[in-house]
C-alpha cells in the first residue's frame, strides 16, 4: 500500500520472534491507496500509550496503525476476507469475517520485539467456521465466551464446537430466527462483562425489511431488559458505554451522538463527514470510522442533505473526537482502492503491533514453543 504525507513506515523483514521472518509493517494492496494523517498524532498515541485496529470489509483488510520508534507512523496491514468486527483482550485480538471468526494471539515474550521494533506480533491461532451469517460487531463476556452480533439472523450469538453458532438473544420484535436479515441488528455494548445494548436499524420482522426504513426508526435495545432506550435513530451503530453514559453512532446523520439512558434524549456531538459505523472510545476521546457512500451519494438518509449544506466531501478513515467538546483532533485519511471502513478498536499500552496474514507466506514459519 502507498502511503504519504507527514509520517510514514520503512519496509523491514520481521525478525524479533523465533522462526517468524518476512513480515512487513506496510504490504502492498490491490490497486493503489494512499494514507495521510494529521500532525501529530504519533506525538498523540505516545502521550495516550495506545494503538489502533481497524477493518475494511470492502477490501477484506485488518490495519494495525502505532508509533514506529525512527519517529514515524507504523501503518500495519493484512489480509482477511470481508474483515469486519473487532475485539481487544490483553494480547489477544477477535475478528470477524465472511464465515469464520478469528482469534489472533501476541506471540512475544515480556521484553520482546519483532524486528527491533514491533511490541507486538498477533498471529492467528484459531479460526471458527460460523458459515457467512454476517458477523458485525464482537465481544467477550466475563466468562471468556464470545459474543458476536448474528445480523443474518438477527441475534446475538456465541461458538459453539459442533454447530455453527448458538443463539443467545433474539430482539423481541423478532417472531423466529431465520437467514433473513430482518431488522439489520449490528452493534454491540458489552458492560460488566455481559451483553448490554444492540443497535438496530429498524424493528421489522420481514426479511430484509430494514431496508425501507433507513432514514427513520433505529433502535437502541437494553438486552437485559428488552427495553427499547429509543426509536429516533437513523442507521445506528456502535453503542458504547462509559461509566453512566451512553453513546451511538445517528449514521445515516453522521453524526456522534449520546444518549440519557431515562428518557431516550439524543444529544449530538459531533459531525464526521462519511457513514459512521465502529466506535472505540479512550480517555474521553471517540475514534470512529468513516466511510464514504457505496453509490456515490448517501440517498435516503438525512446525511447526504448534511454533507450538502456544509459543502463537504465525504471521508474515508478514522477521526479522533474530543468528547467534551466534538473536536476532530486528529485523524487518517486513506484515498484511493480503499473506500469503506468497518469497525475499530483502541489497544491500550500498545506502542507498534503488527501482524501476520493467514494466507501469508510468513505464517507457514511463524513457529513460537510454550515454555
Amino acid at each position: 500500500m502507498a502511503h504519504n504525507e507527514h509520517d510514514s513506515t520503512d519496509t523491514k523483514p520481521f525478525t524479533g520472534a523465533p522462526n517468524a521472518p518476512g513480515a512487513k509493517d506496510v504490504i502492498l494492496a490491490p490497486g493503489s491507496t494512499n494514507i495521510s494523517v494529521s500532525p501529530g498524532l504519533r506525538d498523540w498515541l505516545m502521550a495516550q500509550r495506545l494503538s489502533l485496529a481497524f477493518t475494511s470489509y470492502q477490501t477484506g483488510q485488518l490495519f494495525l496503525v502505532g508509533a514506529h520508534p525512527n519517529g514515524s507512523i507504523s501503518f500495519n496491514q493484512q489480509n482477511f476476507v470481508r474483515a469486519m468486527g473487532l475485539c481487544w483482550q490483553p494480547g489477544r485480538l477477535y475478528l470477524g469475517s465472511l464465515f469464520q471468526l478469528w482469534r489472533l494471539e501476541n506471540m512475544l515474550r515480556p521484553g520482546e520485539l519483532a524486528n527491533d521494533a514491533f511490541d507486538t506480533a498477533l498471529i492467528p491461532r484459531n479460526a471458527q467456521t460460523t458459515g457467512a451469517v454476517d458477523i458485525h460487531e464482537v465481544g467477550v463476556n466475563s466468562a471468556g465466551q464470545v459474543i458476536f452480533v448474528n445480523t443474518k439472523y438477527s441475534c446475538l450469538a456465541t461458538l459453539d464446537l459442533i454447530h455453527s453458532f448458538r443463539p443467545v438473544w433474539k430482539p423481541p420484535f423478532i417472531s423466529r430466527l431465520a437467514p433473513e436479515d430482518r431488522c439489520h441488528l449490528n452493534g454491540l455494548a458489552m458492560h460488566d462483562g455481559a451483553a448490554k445494548l444492540v443497535t438496530a436499524v429498524s424493528r421489522s420482522d420481514i426479511v430484509g425489511g430494514w431496508r425501507e426504513r433507513r432514514h427513520e426508526g433505529g433502535v437502541l435495545i437494553d438486552v437485559q431488559t428488552n427495553d427499547i432506550l429509543t426509536d429516533q435513530l437513523s442507521m445506528p451503530h456502535s453503542p458504547r458505554i462509559v461509566g453512566d453514559r451512553i453513546f451511538v453512532l445517528d449514521s445515516g446523520r453522521g453524526q456522534i451522538v449520546e444518549i440519557d439512558r431515562e428518557s431516550g434524549a439524543k444529544t449530538d456531538i459531533a459531525f464526521c463527514p462519511g457513514f459512521l459505523r465502529g466506535l472505540a472510545i479512550h480517555r474521553g476521546y471517540g475514534i470512529v470510522t468513516v466511510s464514504k457512500p457505496r453509490h456515490g451519494s448517501f440517498s435516503g438518509l438525512l446525511l447526504d442533505d448534511e454533507m450538502q449544506r456544509r459543502d463537504a466531501e465525504p471521508w474515508c478513515g478514522i477521526m479522533i473526537v474530543n468528547l467534551l467538546t466534538g473536536d476532530i483532533v486528529h485523524w487518517i485519511r486513506l484515498e484511493g482502492h480503499v473506500t469503506e471502513l468497518f469497525d475499530v478498536t483502541a489497544m491500550p499500552d500498545i506502542t507498534c503491533p503488527m501482524a501476520i496474514g493467514p494466507e501469508s507466506a510468513e505464517i507457514q514459519n511463524s513457529i513460537t514453543m510454550a515454555a
